[in-house]
């Protein structure tokens, strides 16, 4: 049995909405910002992918202002880190895991929507990654921080390609369906924390000798 976007449950799309929305709450907490600012920005990281992903797709209004439901993760979320956040001290890394928890489900829903939708799987993947880092960047941006997705010690986007080509993939061979997302989004949760525990990191735009002399000023 394939998987249709169409007929997939909401509550998969606000769950990822709703593990953003945590990551926004808690660096508006460590910022120190008050309550509206902790909702905006949960409700912009939250939000942000999926709507960055409706408007290239022009497939109507983004979801978000059109189903009410999507309003809900981020005023829990606010809720929840405002009554439990005091509590929390290794605030750090619960913003990574619920923000793990968000790629892994946005580099999914992305690219099943991009190929319901018609667009070839190549296309589709670029998408979901899209999706997937959208909201986290709008995040740091918003927040003045060093995005994760330009952190040169950090591995961020590559996670979201690993998923998102996994399910185009799956797609394709028509064997998409709970059990299989489910273990694609496993994958993509546990590249992302071990990336971030044991620092794994990417090449460099530059390599050998041209990073010496870029960093000598040459």
């Amino acid at each position: 049995m394939t998987f249709a976007f169409d007929n997939s449950p909401v509550w998969l799309d606000l769950l990822g909405v709703f593990f953003f929305a945590v990551s926004g709450s808690l660096l508006a907490a460590r910022k120190h910002i008050d309550i509206v600012g902790s909702l905006l920005l949960a409700s912009l990281v939250g939000l942000g992918g999926g709507v960055i992903r409706d408007i290239i797709l022009n497939s109507g209004p983004p979801a978000a202002f059109t189903n009410p439901a999507y309003l809900v993760p981020p005023v829990l979320a606010t809720a929840l880190v405002y009554f439990l956040f005091p509590s929390v001290q290794r605030y750090t890394s619960l913003l990574t895991l619920f923000d793990a928890g968000g790629l892994a489900l946005f580099c999914m829903t992305g690219t099943l929507k991009a190929l319901a939708a018609g667009m070839n799987p190549v296309a589709s993947v670029l998408l979901g990654v899209t999706t997937a880092v959208g909201g986290g960047l709008l995040r740091d941006i918003t927040a003045n921080e060093v995005p994760e997705l330009f952190n040169p010690k950090d591995i961020y986007a590559l996670p979201a390609f690993v998923g998102a080509a996994m399910t185009a993939g799956l797609w394709v061979l028509g064997v998409f369906n709970v059990l299989t997302g489910s273990a694609v989004a496993a994958v993509v949760f546990t590249f992302r924390i071990l990336a971030w525990r044991r620092s794994w990191q990417a090449p460099l735009a530059v390599h050998g000798w041209h990073r010496r002399a870029s960093d000598s000023g040459v």
